[in-house]
């Protein structure tokens, strides 16, 4: 059969049949818009649309080649594209059917089979079947072949003892792109580098990344330009600034699903599991990980999100939850954890579960295996999230099995390598641990001063101290100049009073200090974040937030909003008596607490003021008072550094929010 594998940019004819059928205007038409949405435009959704359409038209004209160039197109750009078991099998089968009726020597059958030696080497961890196709497509010399092996085959190679194996086929990619007459090669091939760079922390890689953003400006292209955006995340929470990364992942997260990435939900837990790692609040997405690391959207060769349950329950410690991660992350040994793309972020995950369940047998493995690669940073997959140097993982297993020397000859070059990568928030917990250590040692003075810059940093990136370090409380607390005892929060008017010792913060009210005002009244006690979003005339039943996830409960009873549109009412007239006299101070104070009462009736009713009900809203409730209580703590801390210190300290938030003074 003649070949039809140079199926090139969308513009070009396309001949899939030698007798035209009354079909075979529509599996042209179909070929062609489909490899236009792939390699030009990188729309996944719509390829595969087209390619699904094509593949249909050429069976139904028994027509071989059209066949094969719509299964090929079907698989996608990058390996592992079809998640559920049905669509994989569907996929291959589609492969396999159509290599049965293209020449055996052809390039399109080279194309057939790069595609399946890839899928199987992938999901075994192993990569000689796809090489086998790249080197079959180099003796073709058939560049569109030789193009798609060379990527798929990169995308089986991503392992950290993988490097040099990558960059050989980076670099021959780059230049058979520039044969193929495919645009989406180029990028394809430009994004691949940059990655390499990235996960060898390659002094040139936020050029590579500038340099294929700028050709994305120039012109889009929505699968190569969603994982450069993942990439841009990564850049900006090693930035420290936390609150523009979390922004810039749910919009990266949108843009994934627009263009059709499966990665798009597995990236996204990655690049929060990153911001509330470095909040020091990981223990907050317990719910949201349980569901993720089951979900059959996640690679099949991809363990981080348990490694970070592992974590997110040790720090909320629920020990049986953190134990059964790690004993299912194990397995028969930690060394059949296979090396994938994902494997330093797991045993990042691995050493600090470890760690905080005092586990010295899983740290003592998961260091053995972590050591050849200290030179590396802990990236996950491509590039998308960041966990700072390897050095600070394998300090951390030091301190773990109590060997205080290694842990710091680890962190203190750990601290230079975040420094390096410029992963402030890495850098700090770096500099964190190291005192942790130091302390313990006896070397107080050093400790105190690399605490007190610790302290310093995390005032700037509005980061919150490892509980760990609280120990050393005695003198780095008097060098911030923390006041000791209770902290005591009042209301006068439209302002709240925070005193502890002889410090005094004076603040407008607002959402956030109202939810601080409801935890430092119960000190020691958790209230739900569904609790506390309810606010006034709230039904609970204890302090404890009886009120849960799955309750139909209103979050404002009808009596509640009876009293406030009275109020209201109320004010009204005030507002109109105090300017009728002349009195602009009292209009002032009625018109701020009017202002002051809409928005909380705005917050808790939906559209045509109807009452909102928690029946699905505790995650939007977790996401809203956790930023409203972060605002707030940074308003505090504007105003009086100590009380803002005290309460980054003592004050959890989550499913369930508390202040836990010690």
């Amino acid at each position: 059969m003649a070949d039809r594998s140079r199926l090139a940019l969308a513009a070009a004819p396309v001949h899939v049949s030698a007798q035209r059928r009354p079909a075979a205007g529509e599996l042209h038409s179909a070929l062609i818009n489909g490899t236009r949405a792939l390699h030009h435009d990188g729309n996944l959704v719509a390829s595969r649309e087209w390619f699904d359409r094509a593949f249909e038209a050429a069976e139904r004209e028994h027509d071989g080649p059209g066949q094969a160039l719509a299964a090929v197109g079907y698989g996608g750009l990058w390996v592992h594209e079809h998640r559920s078991v049905a669509t994989r099998a569907l996929t291959e089968s589609r492969l396999r059917r159509a290599l049965t009726l293209v020449d055996d020597d052809s390039p399109l059958a080279a194309r057939l089979r790069a595609r399946l030696s890839a899928e199987a080497d992938y999901r075994e961890g192993a990569h000689s079947r796809v090489f086998a196709a790249v080197e079959h497509a180099r003796r073709l010399q058939d560049p569109v072949a030789l193009a798609e092996a060379l990527s798929l085959a990169h995308h089986c190679v991503m392992g950290p003892h993988q490097a040099h194996l990558r960059t050989r086929l980076v670099e021959e990619l780059i230049e058979t792109s520039l044969r193929t007459g495919r645009r989406g090669d180029l990028l394809v091939g430009l994004l691949w580098r940059t990655s390499d760079l990235l996960l060898v922390a390659d002094s040139h890689a936020d050029r590579s990344l500038r340099e294929l953003q700028a050709m994305l400006q120039d012109q889009p292209h929505a699968a190569v330009g969603f994982i450069a955006q993942a990439m841009e995340v990564m850049r900006v929470i090693r930035s420290g600034d936390l609150a523009a990364a979390e922004e810039h992942a749910n919009a990266c997260a949108k843009a994934g699903q627009a263009v059709g990435d499966v990665d798009s939900i597995g990236w996204f837990g990655a690049h929060m599991i990153a911001i509330n790692w470095y909040r020091g609040n990981l223990a907050e997405l317990i719910p949201t990980l349980r569901e993720l690391v089951n979900s059959p959207l996640l690679s099949t060769v991809d363990s981080s999100h348990l490694a970070a349950l592992a974590v997110a329950a040790a720090s909320a410690g629920d020990e049986r939850l953190a134990r059964g991660s790690l004993a299912r992350l194990e397995g028969a040994s930690w060394h059949q954890l296979p090396m994938t793309s994902s494997w330093l972020a797991t045993m990042h995950g691995v050493i600090e579960a470890a760690n905080l369940l005092g586990d010295t047998r899983t740290a003592a493995a998961a260091y053995d295996q972590l050591r050849p690669f200290a030179h590396l940073p802990i990236m996950a997959s491509m590039g998308i999230a960041c966990f700072g140097s390897a050095e600070h993982a394998l300090g951390v297993a030091a301190l773990t099995m109590g060997r205080d020397d290694q842990a710091v000859a680890h962190l203190e070059v750990a601290v230079h390598a975040n420094h390096a990568l410029q992963h402030w928030p890495a850098a700090l917990l770096s500099r964190t641990r190291l005192a942790e250590v130091l302390w313990r040692q006896g070397e107080h003075t050093r400790a105190d001063e690399l605490l007190t810059l610790a302290r310093e940093e995390a005032e700037r990136l509005a980061m919150a101290l490892p509980r760990s370090v609280e120990h050393i409380a005695q003198r780095p607390v008097t060098a911030v100049g923390r006041a000791a005892g209770m902290l005591s929060c009042e209301r006068r008017g439209l302002r709240w009073h925070l005193r502890l010792g002889d410090h005094l913060a004076v603040l407008d009210g607002s959402k956030g200090m109202s939810y601080l005002a409801s935890l430092i009244a119960n000190p020691g006690f958790e209230i739900s974040a569904v609790e506390l979003a309810a606010g006034p005339g709230t039904a609970a039943e204890s302090v404890n937030g009886s009120l849960t996830a799955g309750s139909s409960q209103p979050v404002l009873d009808e009596a509640a909003k009876r009293a406030y549109k009275a109020r209201l009412s109320q004010l009204d007239d005030d507002i109109e008596e105090h300017e009728a006299n002349n009195d602009l101070v009292r209009a002032e104070r009625a018109r701020a607490e009017r202002g002051w009462l809409i928005e909380e009736l705005a917050a808790v009713t939906g559209l045509g003021g109807r009452t909102r009900n928690f029946a699905d809203a505790a995650e939007r409730a977790r996401i809203s008072v956790g930023k409203a209580i972060r605002r707030a703590i940074a308003q505090v801390t504007a105003v009086d550094p100590v009380i803002g210190d005290h309460l980054r300290s003592y004050v959890r938030t989550g499913m369930r929010c508390c202040y836990m003074p010690r």
